[in-house]
């Protein structure tokens, strides 16, 4: 098993990342990782959640859930992992590691979920209503359909769960974790008590409809580290949060500066070409908009592929746009490339979805999960099975 499993204390640190952006996408200037297995779950809204679910399937299958050291997560990606972590206590894992109630706990809040629509009804109501905002409704709307009143104190201490979005004030991530709340521009809260519902709609505020999402932390104990450089009050009261794919798509860099074996599922959407963009300056900003998160992901993707082949770092990176047919395996499970790109395609929402496009993104991350298992992290082991056999990737099904 690739890597040995080092518990981390509260007192842990983060490494603080280089100002140098060039030195910063290669990971140069950083010690080396330490051993441990690292989960980086990408953006991409209800699609991603779905996709990630699938893959989060064929790890619990493999027993691989027990040795994650951290998973680290943005955006949709955040949702996923948010609800595998308020309910980590009661997965109930046999003596093989495999969550007996993965299905329970984990597969149907997020397909309860995935059936409802937020967007729309957020920014209807955070619109129309005085003393309230967009983000507003999205953290009323987590808190009801996954949260409830669960807080960052509530997570499991191992694996380490970090929710990551965007911090528009130091123009960095700001961390949410159980042992402390950071940005390594303004400082580190230890042990927040924040509920887990901010935390996730803070990551998942993608721009321009559902961003900023305004989290007061006024009243908490700041401490500053060498390096901070914004310590003042203004940027540590009210703070305006965005999207974390904003600033790192594939929720890689908190789980890359740590550790030597890294699994990243990435979900995110592909820009397409447009012959004729908009003029107007809402729709200009949101192709504008994708034309960044399309350059910075295929960066991260290209850092993560080099460090595999360069045996710089261990691990597997699947994506909602990968091909069976490019993993090293004379059995993979089947999966149409015609119909893996149209639920690609699927529009980054928080919008309700059908039952069958639920159940084939679900498959859609399973197999190509299981193709990247077994051809670069657990090479020998058995295929698995779809989880929704009725539903299979075939686009004449």
């Amino acid at each position: 098993m690739p890597g040995q499993i080092r518990a981390e204390s509260a007192a842990d640190r983060e490494f603080h990342v280089t100002n140098d952006p060039v030195r910063h996408i290669r990971g140069e200037g950083e010690r080396e990782p330490e051993p441990g297995i690292a989960l980086c779950l990408s953006g991409g809204g209800y699609r991603a959640m779905m996709f990630h679910l699938g893959v989060l399937w064929r790890l619990n299958e493999a027993a691989m859930l027990p040795m994650l050291a951290r998973v680290s997560s943005v955006s949709g990606g955040s949702i996923t992992a948010g609800v595998v972590a308020m309910n980590w206590a009661q997965l109930a894992f046999n003596d093989a590691g495999v969550a007996k109630k993965f299905d329970s706990r984990v597969v149907e809040p997020l397909r309860a979920m995935a059936g409802t629509s937020v967007d729309v009804a957020s920014v209807l109501v955070g619109i129309g209503l005085p003393f309230t905002s967009v983000s507003d409704r999205v953290v009323k709307a987590y808190r009801k359909h996954l949260f409830a009143k669960t807080t960052l104190q509530d997570l499991p201490d191992q694996p380490r769960f970090v929710i990551n979005a965007t911090n528009l004030e130091s123009g960095v991530l700001m961390r949410f974790s159980k042992p402390y709340l950071a940005d390594y521009r303004v400082g580190r809260i230890n042990e927040p008590d924040l509920p887990l519902a901010v935390a996730v709609a803070a990551s998942s505020a993608f721009p321009p409809v559902l961003s900023p999402c305004t989290v007061d932390l006024e009243h908490e104990d700041w401490i500053t580290e060498e390096g901070n450089d914004l310590t003042g009050d203004e940027f540590r009261n009210e703070i305006r949060l965005s999207d974390g794919g904003v600033y790192d798509n594939l929720g890689l860099e908190t789980a890359w500066k740590r550790y030597s074996t890294i699994l990243v599922s990435d979900a995110g959407s592909h820009i397409e070409a447009d012959a004729d963009p908009s003029w107007d300056w809402v729709r200009q900003s949101v192709r504008v908009l994708k034309v960044i998160d399309n350059q910075v992901r295929s960066l991260r993707k290209r850092q993560v592929i080099d460090s595999f082949k360069n045996k710089m770092r261990q691990g597997m990176y699947v994506g909602i746009r990968s091909h069976v047919a490019d993993y090293p395996l004379s059995d993979s499970l089947p999966a149409d490339p015609a119909l893996t790109l149209e639920l690609a395609a699927t529009p980054t929402r928080l919008d309700a979805m059908d039952e069958t496009l639920q159940e084939r993104l679900v498959n859609w991350g399973y197999v190509i999960c299981d193709a990247g298992l077994r051809a670069y992290v657990l090479p020998g082991a058995a295929a698995g099975h779809l989880p929704y056999p009725a539903n299979p990737l075939s686009s004449d099904a």
